[in-house]
């Protein structure tokens, strides 16, 4: 299973969240790779079974400059078969509450296999482990599903 977490982080809080959801994937023995956007560039999504989409939300609820190559690669190459998720952080103080997370959610659903979404305010707290968890366990059941269909179908 090739699985991928690709992310920025403005303040350290999305970061903080992606190395959870990253260790959580580790405590069910699955190998996952983690890229800051940056480094992502140049990469091949269709190559993963699973990519986790990880942003904060800049201005007034839109995703973050630097994620919209990103976003575009996602809606040009042919990627439906990979299974994604988003996360997010956010401030429940602005009007749009993670709104990069609900605009990258919209085109995933359109583009990709989305298995969950995750909004997290401002930073990572003890009570949102099992939240996380709970995203973590909803893509690896759905990579799951994805193997078994295309298994059946060869």
């Amino acid at each position: 299973m090739k699985i991928a977490i690709v992310y920025t982080s403005k303040t350290g809080n999305t970061k903080e969240l992606v190395y959870l959801i990253r260790d959580i994937f580790i405590q069910r023995k699955v190998e996952v790779m983690v890229y800051r956007v940056e480094q992502f560039q140049d990469m091949a999504i269709d190559q993963f079974d699973a990519m986790i989409v990880a942003t904060y939300t800049w201005g007034n609820g839109e995703i973050p400059y630097e994620m919209m190559n990103l976003y575009h690669a996602f809606e040009t190459q042919n990627v439906k078969h990979v299974v994604t998720g988003v996360a997010g952080t956010g401030d429940s103080g602005y009007e749009q509450f993670c709104g990069a997370v609900d605009q990258l959610r919209d085109m995933l659903y359109v583009h990709t296999t989305l298995a969950a979404t995750l909004k997290i305010e401002i930073t990572p707290q003890s009570e949102d482990i099992k939240r996380c968890k709970k995203f973590v366990d909803l893509l690896l059941e759905r990579v799951t599903q994805e193997r078994l269909l295309s298994n059946t179908k060869a």
